[in-house]
């Protein structure tokens, strides 16, 4: 469909189970394609990205069978992926292209990673540059800052690098390299965010010891490591989010999104709308596999502006988008900074997301880093509005159309598939 017309409803209602957590999904194929023995992986995503990630696993020569979201991978031990015969395809999705970027370095094959338009635009020298630094052997367009990136398998070595940036998918494929490495691998600086590898690994078996300061990893040496990981997928929070902000900001609604992935690395959004003033309680708390989970239930809310940064934007990078349209429907100025990362992402995010609210009629002025909108209260103007091709941008959308007066028009609605293929039908259930 090439665009999606919607109005506000008179209420929103529902229990919603989110699609399993794309992070986590990503890293279930990839840390467990060079496991020893096999594993099962429940509630996997069966999004665009993480699609990928299966595909360019099995022409590494990993045996992957998925049933929906049922999924199965037989790895192929720490040594033993094969070269694949054609380029990698990562579609859209920079987090499988550097992650293998990672896990390919110390591997002795030779291979290319490449994508679609979108990801062979976007900067790689944040992984390039530390593989580099570890011995690795990449080059690419651009001395190596745009896909395709060629990928010679080389003897990397262990040492200390100090992260110049907070990325978990720098810091995933740093620690995928090393697990190839000639020595521990020490991680330093900017270490703190989402940690999803580091608690796979240390469930997998690896010897990976952590601090507030550093990441010490140790190459297994016994064959039996990786150990294969079976787990179950929690719910997405960065899916949630959009459910969280539609519930805060509709003059009727409570929505709850069950089972829903509660990690303190990925709850930055839910703290930023309490600050807002959101009306939030998280129930049935629980550990699933190695993640903490949980019920979150948010009703209809006055919201005030915040500001938004610091420690906070590795928390909640990809909420930016939805937490952009709560803060047009607050009452005062909400400012975002410190997110330059943004501009890095599917769109120029910061670009993207303020054309977008000013065509709902919200004052908002784009920064290097960030934004500053001045919230207007739940009083949005219906306006043809474009995804270019940007999953979050058009659930984001979706979420500003749910209050805003007249017709919204969503162009390009299918770019959700990536990573919420049942979005739109979701929607339909909640606004009926």
């Amino acid at each position: 469909m090439t665009s999606i017309a919607l109005r506000a409803p008179q209420r929103l209602r529902g229990v919603i189970q989110v699609p399993g957590d794309k992070s986590i999904s990503h890293r279930a194929v990839i840390f467990n394609a060079v496991a020893a023995g096999s594993a099962q992986v429940s509630n996997f995503l069966a999004g665009a990205d993480c699609l990928a990630t299966i595909a360019c696993v099995r022409a590494l020569g990993v045996d992957v069978q998925r049933a929906g979201t049922e999924v199965r991978i037989t790895g192929a031990g720490l040594h033993g992926l094969c070269e694949p015969a054609d380029v990698l395809d990562c579609g859209n999705s920079g987090t499988t292209l550097r992650l293998l970027a990672g896990l390919l370095a110390g591997r002795p094959l030779f291979a290319v990673l490449s994508g679609d338009a979108s990801l062979r635009s976007r900067p790689q020298r944040r992984i390039v540059a530390p593989l580099r630094a570890l011995g690795a052997w990449l080059d690419g367009r651009d001395d190596g800052d745009r896909a395709p990136l060629a990928v010679r398998g080389a003897t990397l070595s262990g040492g200390r690098y100090a992260l110049p940036v907070a990325s978990a998918q720098v810091k995933s494929a740093l620690l995928l390299a090393g697990l190839a490495g000639s020595g521990p691998l020490t991680l330093t600086g900017k270490i703190a965010s989402r940690d999803h590898s580091e608690r796979m690994l240390q469930a997998m078996g690896v010897d990976l010891r952590l601090s507030p300061e550093q990441i010490s990893l140790h190459p297994p040496t016994d064959p039996q490591l990786p150990a294969p990981l079976t787990l179950r997928v929690p719910g997405d929070p960065s899916s949630a989010s959009f459910w969280w902000v539609a519930a805060a900001i509709h003059p009727d609604a409570e929505l709850t999104t069950a089972g829903v992935c509660l990690n303190p690395t990925r709850t930055g959004a839910l703290e930023v709308l309490r600050a807002m003033g959101a009306a939030i309680t998280i129930s049935n708390e629980r550990v699933e596999g190695s993640e903490p989970v949980g019920d979150v239930t948010v009703r209809s809310s006055q919201l005030r502006g915040a500001s938004i940064g610091g420690e906070l934007i590795p928390r909640l990078i990809d909420e930016i988008p939805v937490l952009a349209v709560a803060a047009a429907c607050a009452e005062g100025d909400t400012v975002i900074r410190d997110a330059q990362e943004l501009r890095a992402k599917e769109t120029d995010r910061i670009a993207t997301v303020a054309g977008g609210l000013a065509a709902l009629g919200v004052a908002v002025e784009p920064t290097a880093d960030g934004m500053a909108i001045a919230g207007r209260g739940p009083r949005l103007v219906g306006a043809e509005l474009a995804s270019h091709g940007d999953h979050r941008l058009a659930m984001a959308w979706a979420v500003a159309a749910l209050v805003a007066r007249g017709e919204t028009r969503v162009h390009d609605p299918d770019a959700v598939t990536v990573s919420y293929p049942g979005f739109w039908e979701t929607l339909a259930g909640l606004r009926a």
